[in-house]
């Protein structure tokens, strides 16, 4: 192990080609959380409604992370192991189920190859240390939380939460930040949408957004620090805006339907991981001629 180590520390390219491997597997696992996770939150809601009615549950087979056993939705046949290959396996099967021929959707090798792409560059950027295993978990918690706001709006305390805890802890030691702005981060994340949404609904009595942005944002501004928020924030906003108004004009996407805000404030979250001091530098720069 120590011989391992030393080799992806003395080689950038090696590190970020085996973390480049393991996003492509780890990216296979997030379709499986994708996919259960709302499902599972679901049975939860209808246990605790019977229970509180006084009712008990109804039994239903047993459904988490791990079992059951993935299959094709349309015909049960059961995926095997090497049908389950990160994206090879699509491509081998030419994007069809093995046991009926029905089409399997791209958005499975997709979330793959942006995990394994993602990855790889994370470990090229940081190198072989805390800052880049630290960055691996943090996008894929936040690619997993886009594609589940992008299918049911919602973004699941079950990651957000523990993704919060996980940025402030890292901190301590200054991985990415100091502690004091970690805090900060956290708090003006949070209350900056708190604000907007109690602004947005007491002018117009409607919600513009859910309480999952809020803690989004403060786990960005857990990871990042506030100093980084603001551009967080304006580049998440501008994305959201030109994808809103392009589903509005092209693909007649009604203006009462709500757009989830969150895959954009992920994607403001990863822009600033990796660029965003030097973004900020060169903004302020501008500001000062």
């Amino acid at each position: 192990m120590t011989e391992l180590f030393q080799l992806f520390k003395s080689e950038p390219l090696v590190f970020a080609i085996a973390c480049g491997l393991l996003g492509l597997v780890v990216g296979s696992f997030l379709n499986v959380v994708i996919h259960r996770l709302p499902r599972m939150m679901e049975r939860d809601w209808h246990a605790q409604c019977a229970e509180l009615n006084g009712q008990s549950p109804e039994p239903a087979p047993r459904y988490n992370l791990l079992v059951p056993r993935s299959a094709c939705p349309h015909c049960g046949h059961a995926i095997s192991a090497a049908e389950n290959i990160p994206v090879l396996s699509y491509l081998l099967l030419r994007g069809k189920c093995k046991g009926c021929g029905a089409a399997i959707s791209p958005r499975y090798p997709t979330v793959e190859a942006v995990s394994g792409i993602l990855s790889a560059y994370a470990a090229w950027h940081f190198g072989f240390g805390i800052a880049a295993v630290a960055a691996l978990v943090f996008i894929w918690a936040l690619l997993a939380l886009t594609f589940i706001d992008f299918d049911t709006q919602l973004l699941p305390d079950d990651i957000t939460l523990p993704l919060l805890w996980l940025g402030l802890l890292l901190n301590l030691n200054g991985v990415y930040t100091s502690l004091p702005n970690a805090v900060i981060g956290a708090a003006a994340g949070y209350l900056c949408l708190w604000s907007v949404y109690w602004a947005f609904k007491l002018t117009t009595g409607k919600e513009g957004m859910g309480y999952g942005d809020f803690k989004l944002l403060a786990v960005i501004g857990a990871w990042l620090g506030w100093q980084l928020l603001p551009l967080v924030i304006l580049l998440s906003s501008l994305v959201g805006a030109v994808v809103g108004i392009a589903l509005i004009l092209f693909a007649k996407h009604g203006r009462n339907i709500p757009i989830p805000f969150g895959p954009y404030l992920a994607g403001g979250g990863l822009i600033a991981l990796f660029w965003g001091l030097a973004l900020t530098q060169s903004y302020l720069q501008l500001l000062a001629l």
